[in-house]
């Protein structure tokens, strides 16, 4: 199964084309609030840089978030499109499911936090076993908060663990911090394919974000 998968939901946006859970071809970049840009080059390169077209893509994935609200938007109304015109399945995933799935099997760590920079010196966050199976609801609260009634050694992954790693030692000095890639395209791919294969993709209108809270607007 060819699957195209896409993450825009923090500045590292990623495009990945996975075949039998290996990748034929990845674009990494670095554009905050960007996306939109390069977004559609990037997918023609992964595709047309292997000779096929957009009806040779067997399914299509984006990290649903949480994350840049404008990024979100542009993951999935680009996924949705694509989708819609090649008559293909798509499917949506948590960007914290993939970054725990990055971290499975952590030597000593009992449970895995994801964290992504929610800004607003807060965090959107979700805590899974060592095996990355959810432990509840993701959220959005102060780093400190995630730690609340965690037990055991924990390994913190994302951009939210990287801005916070000094306050996160200060609740929990036995924090493991793995190194993981940021660049999510690739691991959604292959998170996807099981679900895929198991006939979890839906038509383009299913997809939804995953905000966890308002967007930020201000007036001019």
């Amino acid at each position: 199964m060819r699957i195209l998968a896409v993450d825009t939901t923090t500045p590292r946006g990623s495009v990945a084309l996975v075949e039998g859970g290996s990748p034929r071809a990845e674009v990494r970049l670095v554009a905050a609030d960007r996306h939109s840009r390069w977004l559609l080059r990037a997918i023609g390169l992964a595709v047309e840089g292997l000779g096929l077209g957009p009806a040779d893509v067997d399914a299509w994935v984006v990290a649903t978030g949480p994350g840049s609200f404008t990024g979100v938007r542009v993951g999935l109304s680009t996924i949705q499109g694509l989708a819609l015109a090649a008559s293909r399945p798509c499917l949506g995933l948590s960007a914290l499911d993939a970054l725990a799935a990055l971290a499975r099997g952590t030597a000593a760590a009992t449970s895995v936090v994801a964290l992504v920079d929610a800004f607003r010196d807060e965090v959107y966050s979700g805590v899974y076993d060592a095996a990355g199976r959810p432990r509840g609801e993701p959220r959005v609260s102060p780093v400190e908060r995630v730690f609340d009634g965690l037990g055991g050694p924990v390994a913190c992954v994302g951009d939210g663990a990287e801005r916070f790693r000094e306050r996160i030692l200060e609740v929990r000095p036995d924090a493991l911090f793995p190194p993981v890639e940021p660049w999510l395209a690739v691991t959604l791919a292959r998170e996807a394919a099981p679900r895929l294969a198991a006939g979890e993709g839906g038509p383009p209108d299913a997809l939804r974000p995953l905000y966890l809270r308002p967007a930020d607007v201000r007036k001019p």
